[in-house]
């Protein structure tokens, strides 16, 4: 197994959990975390090798990711695995999974790489290295099928571990955030360049909110490693006691708040899971983000809104091109998306505070979510084993 950055470790662990409950004396070893390393997983490198978003940001470290994935073909084609799973990371699985796919190993691919937003040239390269994708959303696989891909659906594993209701009091009670303010949680990223990017903007919009607002408190869930980072930035902000940073407890942070802004990724789902209103951000280095919107195909970034939209609003029509579907006009948005230069403090704020001024639509809002975790909700490690061992019955 391979898995890249924070995220895919979780998911390793969870899949570790299904595949050794079905095959108890399993060995597993490769590139993992410490979720993966508590299942017993035998890490040969770290999952932080890999942990590296963006054009710009990637091309410093390349020659260090290429000799790193030469060095484990090697290691996997002299032991020959009985299966290699690749754990999202596309960019560096892909590869890997093409060459022990040749040499007769049995593949697996562990997240459909998001090719209906923003990759569609990774269909080609997916298909020939997978046997079989393991898919998070019920939209998948079938798009997949187009294209001559095995899938199958196994649910998003978050679904399952966020309650449907949760216990908004008792977070604020552990957190130490009082039970009847405003509360708005900031998420600005779990990577250093988010962090660089976005969260200075953040915390200059909680200023403005607060002093719209004066009775609101603002809670941020910090990875430990970029501490110091956050910190920097909070003090900055002026906002003093009503701010709260909480170290590694993001879900906590959702469950609190009564509006989340968010980095565009995983965190955006969470929020839409624990039904909360949120405000999508992001911001890149210019050349990533130049790239980037040359290749997005739909009109939406966050997931929330990519998930809430109807099934056919993912196919582009014959005869428009990307460019023109993905700027296309009045396409439906649940939540606010503020993306690169239209990320200003002074429109995060206002983003937010117009979901503090509008229940009804946050009412409305939180029935959509629920629909949504519904749809997602799957005995994800179970699911995943079933068609694994479908697989390797072959």
């Amino acid at each position: 197994m391979v898995a890249g950055e924070v995220s895919g470790d979780l998911l390793g662990g969870l899949l570790l959990d299904g595949l050794q409950a079905r095959w108890p004396e399993l060995r597993a070893a490769g590139v993992g975390g410490t979720q993966m390393a508590q299942r017993g997983f035998d890490a040969w490198w770290p999952v932080d090798r890999l942990s590296v978003r963006g054009y710009a940001e990637v091309l410093p470290r390349l020659p260090e990711l290429l000799r790193l994935r030469r060095q484990l073909a090697e290691r996997f084609l002299a032991g020959r695995p009985d299966l290699f799973i690749g754990v999202d990371a596309p960019d560096f699985n892909f590869g890997l999974e093409t060459r022990l796919r040749q040499a007769g190993i049995k593949t697996v691919h562990f997240v459909s790489p998001s090719f209906w937003a923003w990759r569609p040239e990774k269909l080609a390269r997916l298909k020939a290295a997978a046997d079989l994708v393991l898919c998070l959303f019920p939209f998948e696989p079938g798009l997949l099928a187009e294209h001559g891909i095995a899938a199958t659906y196994v649910g998003h594993p978050l679904a399952q571990v966020i309650p449907m209701y949760p216990d908004g009091a008792a977070a604020r009670a552990v957190l130490g955030l009082p039970p009847d303010a405003p509360v708005v949680a900031l998420l600005p990223g779990s990577r250093a360049a988010e962090i660089e990017h976005l969260a200075s903007r953040f915390f200059q919009a909680a200023a403005l909110v607060q002093k719209a607002r004066p009775a609101t408190h603002f809670i941020v869930p910090v990875v430990p490693a970029l501490r110091t980072q956050v910190t920097t930035a909070a003090q900055a902000s002026g906002l003093g006691a009503a701010l709260k940073l909480a170290d590694a407890q993001s879900h906590l942070a959702l469950a609190a708040c009564d509006v989340a802004l968010v980095a565009s990724g995983t965190a955006t789902l969470e929020a839409a899971l624990y039904k909360r209103p949120m405000v999508i951000a992001y911001a890149m280095p210019q050349l990533s983000y130049r790239l980037m919107r040359r290749r997005r195909q739909l009109p939406w970034v966050g997931l929330p809104n990519i998930l809430c939209a109807p099934p056919s609003g993912l196919r582009r029509p014959a005869g428009v091109t990307p460019h023109q579907f993905a700027d296309a006009p009045g396409a439906p948005f649940v939540v606010p998306e503020l993306i690169q230069d239209t990320a200003t403090p002074q429109a995060l704020a206002a983003a937010v505070l117009d979901w503090l001024d509008a229940p009804q639509k946050t009412a409305a809002l939180r029935t959509r979510f629920e629909t949504l975790h519904l749809s997602l909700r799957r005995d994800t490690a179970r699911a995943a084993t079933d068609a694994i061992e479908t697989l390797l019955a072959r």
